[in-house]
Formats: structure tokens, C-alpha cells, sequence
């Protein structure tokens, strides 16, 4: 994101829960019950004595804690709820406007305490970087998710994307037909990014979009920085962080975001307009985490399976998103194909950084990014 920080007040959690499940279990073999040492071992819900066991378990809970999950972002305003809804498990949603570091950072101040993020949903560099925060899990839908997108053991695995795109309210700028028309004087304090590069991973693959258009390679970011640079001495790089609130009352008339979220703009503003260079396509998935320290682990990983079922699936497809499991829901005939219809087009051969790629990136935004838009 995501740009979220941990401002949500969380209630205490009970201490010491024993969980007793229903007699059926389904979903895998395993006992019939799933008490708190089995929820925070589990790899699998066969662990937790199938999915009627971990619902169970999860509902004692009664709690989840998220964090850095805006309502409008891929439609994850409907999961919550319906999550919610579906299981009678309270939801307490830290800070919806925080980065994906942000989001390991309270892992790491919080630790297990009743405070502390249940799950985590991160860019890809962030997730590489924190893999010893995390708990192997692997979901029932786990062999849908294609090898090169998870981690063999289950510690991260991706589970929605889209690509990077440059959103516009067309009322306020001229139409945008090359990426370099963003260098023109109507552009003037116009230009900005989803969250700080350095933190965000939108922000991050923002430059990384920028690098390609302006002849970089995915391996060097360093002409997507220089860029910036640029559009900064030209006086059109706006530093405030686009949010739906500065997109809404006008702040930040364009934007460089993911497809998904840029075409859920649309809805405020009306004149909102999405472009996606064909010289510079750069597609990404964000990541699902457990935490090993997990206040609430049989919630942590009912809302997995939640979010990698179906119903979860589809839910990311109304917001414009594509899910993990697209291929494979669409093969099985599961897709929910009114959604997939109209998801943003794209023209061109995408492009996907790797994993060393990604990190590579981060590091080198991270070490020159204040001087060059100081």
C-alpha cells in the first residue's frame, strides 16, 4: 500500500485460550479440536483438525487484527466485512493509510501482545526482506497459486495484482498520450506518488514504472530516481502522498498507482482517467503474511483461507484487482466473469521484477531518494 501506519486502538485479547472445536472436521485429517498451541504451529488447517476445527477455533478467538488495508484498496473494504459477516470475528483495522513498512515495523514493536498485527499484506520487497517474521501456512487452494508467486514453505504467497498506471483528473491536466507530456507547464505541482518510495511498495514500483519509460532496465532503477529529479527541478512533482482524499478534493490531479486502485477513483471524480504507458507495463502482486507472533493465530489463518477461497477471490476481482487464482478459477469455471470483463486493458508485454529485482530497487530508492527530490 499501501501506506498504513499503526494509529487503531486494539482491545485486549484474552489470555490463555483453549480452544474445543466441532466433532466434523473437513478440509483435511488431524483431531477434531484446535487448541491455541496447535492454531500457532499450523502449516495447513489439517493441522488444526480441518477447516470445521480451525472455524471454530477462530470464532473462540473472536478477534482479527489487521493492518494497513484502506477500505477502497482492491475492493478489501467488502472482504473485511463479509469476513467479518461470514464468521462473527470482530475486525480492528489499524491505520488504513499506512506503508507495507509500517506494517512489519508494529510486528516487530508490538510482538505478541493483544495489540499486534494477526496478518500482514506487503510488496514484494518488504515480504523478502521480513521472512523471519512470519509463520508457514499454505491455504487448501495453495496448488492454484503458481510457484514462481509463493514461498515453498508457505511463509509469504502472493494473492492480488494488477499493473502501474498514471491516473488523472482529465478536467484539471490536458489528456495524457506519452509519458513525457508529464514534463509540460500544466503539470506544475501535479505529479505525485502513492506513499513515500522508500516505504510503499506503489510508490516503489511507481519509479521503477518511470525507469522503463524513460529507457532504464528493471535491473537499475537509477534512471526512474533520476527522473523524479527532474520533474522535481521542473517544479511539477507534488510531495504530498495521494490518498482517495487528495484525489477527491483535487490536491493530487495525477497519480502514479496500480490500475486497480487508480480506476476506483472514478467513483469521486468522474472525470478521472487511467493510462498505462506501453513502454513502461510493470505488473505486481502484493503478498500475504502470518505472523509467527499472531495474537489471534486460528483468525490469522481463517482469514488465509478466506481470502484464497472463491468467494475471497472474486471479491478482489470487483475491485478491479486480478487475483492470484484467476487462471484457475477461470479454467474450474469459478471466475466471476462479469468482473473480470472489466478490468483495465493493458497493450504491450508486461513486465514482472524478480524477487532480487525488487530488493534491488528498494535499496537503491532507499539510498538516494531524499537527495534527489531534496
Amino acid at each position: 500500500m499501501k501506506l498504513a501506519t499503526l494509529t487503531r486502538s486494539l482491545s485486549l485479547a484474552v489470555a490463555a485460550l483453549v480452544f474445543v472445536a466441532a466433532c466434523g472436521s473437513s478440509g483435511g485429517g488431524g483431531s477434531a479440536s484446535c487448541s491455541e498451541t496447535k492454531a500457532k504451529t499450523a502449516t495447513s488447517a489439517s493441522d488444526c483438525g480441518g477447516m470445521d476445527a480451525l472455524i471454530a477455533a477462530a470464532k473462540s478467538e473472536g478477534k482479527l487484527n489487521v493492518i494497513a488495508l484502506p477500505r477502497d484498496w482492491a475492493n478489501y473494504g467488502a472482504l473485511l466485512d463479509a469476513f467479518a459477516a461470514k464468521y462473527n470475528i470482530k475486525i480492528d483495522s489499524a491505520n488504513p493509510d499506512g506503508s507495507s513498512q509500517d506494517e512489519v515495523n508494529a510486528v516487530k514493536q508490538l510482538g505478541s501482545t493483544s495489540r499486534a498485527p494477526d496478518v500482514l499484506d506487503v510488496g514484494m520487497a518488504v515480504a523478502l526482506a521480513n521472512t523471519d517474521l512470519f509463520a508457514p501456512y499454505k491455504v487448501q487452494t495453495w496448488d492454484d497459486i503458481l510457484t514462481s508467486q509463493k514461498e515453498p514453505t508457505g511463509l509469504w504467497f502472493q494473492d492480488y495484482g494488477g499493473f502501474m498506471s498514471i491516473g488523472y483528473d482529465s478536467a484539471k491536466v490536458p489528456e495524457i498520450k506519452n509519458f513525457s507530456d508529464l514534463e509540460g507547464a500544466a503539470f506544475k505541482g501535479k505529479v505525485a506518488l502513492n506513499g513515500n518510495p522508500k516505504q510503499a511498495n506503489a510508490a516503489l514500483n511507481g519509479v521503477m514504472m518511470a525507469n522503463l519509460a524513460v529507457g532504464g532496465t528493471i535491473d537499475d532503477v537509477s534512471k526512474g530516481v533520476d527522473w523524479f529529479h527532474k520533474l522535481k527541478t521542473l517544479g511539477n512533482f507534488s510531495k504530498t502522498q495521494a490518498t482517495t482524499a487528495t484525489v477527491k478534493n483535487g490536491t493530487t490531479p495525477v497519480v502514479f498507482d496500480w490500475d486497480y486502485l487508480s480506476a476506483a477513483h472514478g467513483k469521486d471524480v468522474p472525470t478521472w482517467k487511467v493510462f498505462v504507458p506501453s513502454n513502461a507495463i510493470l505488473g505486481g502482486y502484493y503478498a500475504q503474511a502470518i505472523s509467527k507472533s499472531a495474537p489471534h493465530p486460528a483468525a490469522a489463518r481463517l482469514w488465509e483461507e478466506y481470502l484464497y477461497s472463491n468467494e475471497g477471490q472474486n471479491l478482489w476481482l470487483k475491485g478491479l484487482a486480478r487475483p492470484v487464482r484467476q487462471a484457475a478459477m477461470e479454467k474450474a469455471g469459478t471466475i466471476d466473469a462479469a468482473a473480470a470483463a472489466k478490468l483495465p486493458p493493458v497493450n504491450g508485454t508486461p513486465q514482472f521484477m524478480s524477487a532480487d529485482q525488487a530488493t534491488a530497487a528498494k535499496n537503491y530508492v532507499v539510498a538516494h531518494w531524499d537527495a534527489a527530490i531534496a
